[in-house]
């Protein structure tokens, strides 16, 4: 359910989403959805209804779809796996933390399948740009060919290239506002990230074991980032539903075969009532006092586990006072200075002293040699 091979299955007219849906299928139902519907669909009914319709499968099934407009969310839910994926959970963090906007420059690697790079385009279109990488070249070849599908190939650049032993390019100094890694080695490219980022941009790596953290936060450290942290996140559902609660305390506190027998048929009674009116909540409250019909919420029990730590770092701004020394003098007072720090400094100020008094010391022998001279020629 909710794939469907036909090159033509937009649900909109509009030409951009046409882009996204064209010949790969995204019809973009749902799959809380699909899971409800049994029947056979004709993708070319859907032309030019309007997203978010109800549509009914043909006779003689009984089944429904909603047609939803394409959002980098559902395309995480159905692309192809070229590698392993980053999910909504992980993802929301990641653009939150990086703190994209429209206008940004995000560098990314590697593309892996994509599912990351769409949702990084959507934060910082219309005017910003993302450059990914990818050292697998078929899979950079397919991943470009997915966004132009999708009418994002002006906002994605993506390049075949070996981050890891690479490095980015030169081209891209001092260029980005934040750096994405999902790597083997992440710690490897921290020094070309480092010369990438704009001063105060963001540093983001994806790791799924925590040697991996360990060794990259090491190295962030020894280059001078700060704010250093690192995150997992564990998505936890919960389902919600109607029953029918049982509120007569003499029968819960005294059960017996004859009570429990009861309490089948009243809620039997209860749901084919519910059912006779057309309603979709159990009517048990109508026929027994004893129940009460209740929403309720309860957490799934197949909720997703552990998929990866986030590593989230910003490049440190040095600040240059307008009179180093008196600000060196006043952080050693402060004991925020080490010595080395302070004889350099000390060292450099005298040296521009006595540069100073050089120069000033220069015009006064040139008139003293010149008095001489004149001298000299009337003696003469």
């Amino acid at each position: 359910f909710g794939t469907f091979q036909h090159k033509q299955t937009q649900a909109s007219t509009d030409t951009n989403c046409n882009k996204w849906h064209s010949s790969t299928c995204q019809a973009q139902v749902h799959w809380q959805y699909c899971l409800r519907a049994a029947g056979n669909w004709l993708s070319q009914d859907w032309l030019g209804v309007p997203y978010g319709s109800k549509v009914h499968c043909k006779a003689p099934g009984k089944g429904w779809v909603y047609l939803l407009a394409p959002t980098p969310e559902l395309w995480t839910q159905v692309l192809k796996h070229r590698t392993q994926i980053l999910y909504v959970a992980d993802i929301s963090v990641v653009v939150a933390n990086l703190a994209l906007m429209p206008g940004k420059v995000v560098l990314e690697s590697g593309t892996g399948s994509g599912s990351l790079t769409h949702s990084l385009a959507r934060a910082i279109a219309p005017t910003g740009h993302v450059h990914t990488f990818d050292f697998h070249e078929v899979r950079a070849n397919e991943a470009r060919s997915e966004f132009e599908k999708h009418g994002l190939g002006k906002l994605i650049t993506v390049q075949h290239r070996n981050i890891e032993e690479q490095g980015f390019p030169e081209t891209l100094a001092g260029q980005a506002d934040a750096v994405f890694l999902d790597l083997p080695g992440p710690w490897k490219v921290v020094v070309s990230a480092a010369q990438c980022v704009k001063p105060g941009g963001m540093f983001c790596s994806f790791s799924p074991c925590i040697e991996q953290v360990q060794r990259t936060c090491e190295r962030l450290d020894q280059l001078g980032f700060t704010d250093i942290r690192t995150l997992e996140i564990l998505l936890r559902m919960y389902e919600v539903s109607t029953e029918s609660l049982h509120t007569n305390a003499a029968t819960v506190q005294q059960p017996n075969k004859q009570n429990k027998k009861r309490s089948r048929s009243v809620a039997a009674a209860a749901t084919a009532a519910a059912a006779a009116d057309g309603g979709d909540q159990p009517a048990a409250a109508a026929v027994d006092r004893g129940f009460v019909s209740q929403v309720l919420a309860k957490p799934v029990m197949d909720a997703r586990g552990h998929t990866g730590y986030l590593t989230f770092a910003r490049r440190f701004v040095a600040a240059l006072p307008i009179d180093a020394e008196n600000h060196q003098h006043q952080q050693q007072q402060n004991g925020h200075l080490d010595p080395a720090t302070a004889t350099k400094g000390a060292e450099g100020s005298g040296a521009e002293e006595q540069q100073q008094q050089a120069e000033q010391q220069q015009p006064a022998d040139s008139e003293t040699a010149a008095a001489a001279d004149a001298a000299s020629q009337e003696a003469h």
